[in-house]
């Protein structure tokens, strides 16, 4: 693996022999901070023209922020961006950014409602606008900074658009770029690859060379993933340079030359994709080597005799399908999965938020019931959301009062709630949870995020659940709070509750039985405690590995 960008191989097919083409995009020493969290701390990239170039990492490496610098949303704290061995733009300027770079995302930007031609130039009319942010120089050009030369290109008559000739030019673009979309057919209406080169056709309208392509084949089956890959090779071939995000690994070595990898935040690797196995690769993205990983995972055998107390059968939904999972009394079994395997759709189907297309769950025999939250915490299933400013916490409630949410109909009769009875409950959940606030009369907004976190663990924990689904249990909060987390899932799988985590994080995962991994909506791999980083991350994402 090379140590740093610059040692990519000089001869590049699109440079001479011993020679280095300049760079389409160079990103060097990139830092980018949210308050006290560093969200890159070193960022670097360099991109050579015509080549498809892919980032990888696990959730939190630092791609998105990455990605944000490198499209001008968001400017860096400190390093350096260029473009063809120029500055980057001034991110005021978002015409100059649009004619360097575009970056098609995960959940397309057109506008369902309109057709493509519409959309194909939606962005020039927004161009052609001056930026609310940037300085107005007040002379000959409508109020843009200077460098902005937006040209409006939506064909007018008489000062009206005109759509026979919009139909017409757009229906040119789409052949520039061999597009093969009616123009006048819906967007709504495309099928997720078309939406994804009609984006494509619009950025490159604007004269971008440079694409980024956000997880794109997260909503693609197999023979559209392999349509979406031959149209970058064409588009390759005409000039069009890619940076390619992807968990999917195997789609790396297929479609990409060169892989970056990132890791807590930090640029790790650059190498071409042919010197770097997958294994490397893995090991890479996992921050250690396979052979001096030592096995401190939880070994304890999982309850093989303890009651089923959850039984899935062939549950299916837009998000799954033909999920089968069994978890004993006193279990934990972990669900991994990148994003849009399903892992948290799942999950939260068997918390009452969903409800699925087929299949059954029964939680101590009896059916589970689906899409009814309160149903679900009657029949004992306690739940931690993925995120408790949206899901978990009522920001204008005391911690008491948030804590003991899910057990009202237990705190008094006839619909009151008794204020003593409340405030005891309260109090034992603040000492059981260790929850570091003035009292339960605190108002919850004023904890820290490892305390508030600790406040939804004690509301799924209050009801003394059968079932426990913690969804990213630990995410944002520090050391400190993430163990007393973890201890708690512990105890509640000492006290005979089964328990159902959803995370990212492998030192959440370490704590289950099993891990199941989700792929693509399916259940692809079962790990039992014991399991390898570099094993578990090559199932997550997808990547055949042996040995």
């Amino acid at each position: 693996m090379s140590s740093h960008p610059s040692s990519q191989p000089s001869g590049h097919p699109n440079g001479h022999p011993g020679s280095r083409p300049t760079p389409l995009v160079e990103a060097r020493d990139i830092v980018k901070r949210y308050g006290p969290t560093t969200a890159l701390r070193d960022g670097r990239i360099t991109v050579l023209p015509g080549e498809s170039h892919a980032v990888v990492g696990r959730n939190g490496a630092g791609k998105s922020t990455l990605v944000s610098i490198l499209t001008g949303l968001q400017a860096a704290d400190e390093g350096t961006v260029r473009f063809d061995g120029e500055p980057a733009p001034p991110l005021a300027d978002r015409d100059a950014w649009r004619r360097k770079v575009a970056c098609v995302y995960q959940k397309p930007t057109l506008v369902p409602d309109m057709t493509v031609a519409e959309n194909l130039f939606l962005a020039e009319i927004h161009a052609a606008r001056p930026s609310r942010s940037a300085p107005r120089s007040g002379r000959g050009s409508g109020g843009r900074p200077p460098g902005q030369h937006s040209i409006n290109r939506q064909p007018l008559h008489r000062g009206l658009i005109s759509w026979r000739r919009l139909r017409a030019e757009a229906a040119e673009l789409l052949a520039t770029w061999d597009v093969r979309v009616d123009p006048d057919a819906r967007t709504a209406d495309l099928r997720v690859e078309d939406r994804q080169l009609v984006e494509i056709a619009r950025a490159l309208s604007f004269g971008a060379r440079f694409i980024i392509l956000d997880e794109p084949t997260a909503q693609l089956d197999k023979r559209e993933i392999e349509r979406l890959f031959a149209r970058m090779r064409t588009l390759q071939d005409s000039g069009v340079t890619f940076l390619f995000i992807s968990h999917h690994l195997q789609e790396v070595y297929e479609v990409c030359q060169t892989v970056t990898v990132l890791r807590d935040a930090r640029w790790i690797t650059t190498a071409p994709v042919a010197d770097l196995p997958q294994r490397a690769l893995v090991e890479a993205m996992a921050g250690e080597s396979v052979e001096d990983r030592a096995d401190r995972h939880r070994t304890a055998p999982a309850p093989t005799t303890a009651p089923v107390l959850l039984d899935v059968r062939g549950l299916t939904s837009l998000a799954y399908d033909g999920i089968e999972l069994r978890v004993r009394e006193g279990e934990v079994v972990g669900l991994a999965g990148i994003s849009g395997s399903g892992k948290v759709e799942l999950a939260e189907t068997l918390a009452g938020l969903h409800t699925p297309t087929a299949g059954t769950a029964l939680i101590g025999g009896e059916p589970l019931p689906f899409g009814d939250v309160r149903a679900a915490l009657d029949a004992g299933v306690g739940w931690v959301p993925r995120d408790r400013h949206d899901q978990g916490l009522v920001p204008g409630m005391t911690v008491g009062d948030n804590a003991t949410l899910s057990v009202l109909d237990r705190l008094g009769r006839f619909g009151f709630v008794g204020g003593e009875r409340r405030r005891t409950v309260a109090a034992e959940l603040v000492q059981r949870l260790d929850i570091h606030t003035e009292g339960p009369d605190q108002p919850v907004s004023d904890l820290s995020g490892g305390n508030a976190q600790k406040v939804v663990m004690a509301r799924a924990l209050a009801s003394d659940p059968r079932l426990l689904v913690l969804i990213n249990p630990t995410a944002g909060v520090d050391v400190k709070s993430k163990e007393s987390l973890l201890a708690r899932m512990d105890s509640a799988r000492d006290d005979g509750t089964a328990v159902l985590v959803v995370s990212d994080e492998l030192d959440d995962l370490r704590r289950c039985d099993r891990v199941l991994v989700l792929f693509h909506g399916r259940i692809v791999a079962e790990h039992p405690a014991g399991w390898h980083d570099h094993r578990l991350i090559a199932s997550i994402e997808g990547v055949d590995h042996h040995g």
